[in-house]
């Protein structure tokens, strides 16, 4: 087993960057920490690069079966890298203006980054859990980060008694299905669901208490309703970069954990659970979309916005087939760059600002063209308009779930992606037709001077961020094929017989 160990070279490589970043930070003037940012960039594109090689085309067991190095694993491992450097240069700015001992958060960030490659990885539920629980407490700190916010402390507070509510409920999920099965590995919770159905007079009802329990646990983390009461408030008191983060890496990497754990624990019983999965996605999609359009601060309308696409991923479970699987990953890759375009341009304007209610956006198109557009093509491919990342991978979602069976539930995500339209053009309004603030009626504030209004053109660095972010979009939405093909690929590791 031993001579395998090499495959997880990169996560032991993370840890060893997080701790290389914390330890530089100790000595850097605070005039060249801004250099952190570039020293965590740097170590997150090595680990990609070796990453890839190392990984193509492997499937091993490690550890005694506790993880796994295969296709789906890489694939994810290389989603989160780049996610990590995405929000690192985001936020670099943010960062340098905001907040204190930016070594300490560059450092969180790649522990978490760390705990997301584990939670795609494992293949047996305490291995999976440790790996969730690391990625939860590092957004409790990154959440209550701004410690001169009385809303940040108040956010964090809410988001880690939710959190440490949610983990019990998991853990005693975990122990219940234990209790039942004796085992925790995925296959063979596989096995003995499979044996156990065969007799159905011989399951306890303890068995579906237990998965009733790890849904309801793993519900909280990804902020389904009616489990998303956290989401609105901590996401509106976190640093803006972090509500990034979260509502962007702590969905795919949950996610990435809820497919190979329903694909190949859980599957036996999909007749037991599709429904409860597919009522799930439905009441999740619904109440998000619908409240999102109540809300005035821009942080919450993406919070109730980010629990819509919650119910949209949720639809993929309830699909859970070789082409359902392929459809949620296309989806969740695909959210995951339509998401940080929106939130890196909302960071560009928050930082010459400080502002964040819909309202202040009035006239960004007049002071900051770029990051107006670059705002208004996220929010139209999170609408699922052509062209756009949204539309191809809400295509591919929504058929997958036909196909199988779920007519009704991919016409209730179309009639809700057309609310989503409703307040995205809100936005979209704001910055396009909305004139800008005047100081007394009848005299205009020049652009770059009123209230709420860029008073500083944003960096070159969060500038190239958005053009690339932007770019991604478009290519996503027009030639996925390349994409897709990697997505079958690790979709046969995670499904072989389906596929």
């Amino acid at each position: 087993m031993t001579e395998n160990l090499h495959l997880l070279l990169p996560e032991f490589l993370l840890a060893a960057l997080a701790v290389v970043v914390l330890a530089i930070d100790l000595f850097l003037p605070q005039e060249r920490k801004n250099l952190l940012a570039w020293l965590s960039v740097a170590g997150l594109a090595g680990i990609l690069a070796l990453s890839l090689p190392l990984l193509w085309d492997r499937d091993v067991s490690l550890y005694g079966g506790l993880v796994e190095a295969d296709r789906y694993a890489l694939l994810f491992k290389a989603v989160f890298l780049v996610l990590g450097m995405v929000v690192i240069l985001g936020s670099a700015d943010f960062v340098k203006k905001r907040l204190r001992s930016p070594g300490e958060f560059y450092a969180i960030i790649l522990f978490a980054v760390l705990a997301m490659s584990v939670m795609a990885s494992a293949v047996e539920l305490l291995t999976a859990y440790i790996a969730l629980e690391l990625m939860s407490f590092s957004f409790y700190i990154m959440v209550a980060y701004g410690r001169n916010n009385p809303k940040s402390n108040e956010a964090g507070v809410k988001y880690i008694l939710i959190g440490a509510f949610s983990s019990a409920i998991l853990l005693y999920g975990v122990s219940l299905l234990y209790g039942v099965v004796g085992v925790t590995r995925y296959a063979e919770i596989e096995a003995a669901l499979a044996a156990a159905l065969t007799n159905s007079d011989a399951v306890s009802p303890t068995l579906w208490i237990g998965l009733g329990l790890i849904l309801v646990g793993l519900g909280f983390k990804i902020a389904a309703v009616p489990f998303h009461m956290w989401a609105p408030d901590t996401y509106e008191g976190a640093p803006l970069p972090v509500t990034a983060f979260l509502s962007v890496g702590s969905k795919v990497a949950a996610f990435a954990l809820l497919l190979r754990l329903f694909g190949q624990a859980f599957m036996p019983a999909i007749d037991q659970w599709q429904i409860l999965v597919a009522v799930l996605a439905a009441v999740t999609m619904t109440l998000g979309n619908v409240v999102a359009i109540s809300q005035r601060n821009f942080k919450r309308l993406l919070a109730y916005s980010s629990i819509g696409h919650v119910g949209f991923m949720l639809l993929g479970i309830a699909a859970l087939s070789a082409i359902g699987a392929e459809a949620l990953i296309l989806y969740m890759v695909g959210y995951a760059v339509t998401s940080m375009t929106v939130f890196v341009g909302l960071i560009a304007f928050f930082n010459v600002t400080g502002r964040e209610n819909v309202s202040d956006l009035n006239g960004l198109a007049d002071s900051h063209p770029f990051i107006a557009a670059a705002i208004a093509i996220g929010l139209f491919s999170l609408a699922g308009l052509p062209f756009f990342a949204g539309f191809t991978i809400k295509f591919y979602l929504f058929t997958a779930a036909a196909t199988q069976g779920l007519l009704w539930l991919s016409g209730l995500a179309m009639f809700n992606s057309l609310i989503s339209l409703y307040y995205y053009l809100v936005v979209v309004r704001h910055m396009y037709v909305d004139p800008l603030p005047t100081e007394a009626p009848g005299t205009e504030i020049a652009p770059d001077t009123g209230p709420g209004q860029p008073r500083a053109k944003p960096s070159i660095l969060i500038t190239a961020v958005l053009g690339a972010l932007v770019l991604g979009v478009i290519f996503v939405g027009v030639y996925p094929f390349p994409l897709l093909e990697a997505i079958k690929a690790a979709v046969g590791s995670l499904l072989p017989l389906a596929s």
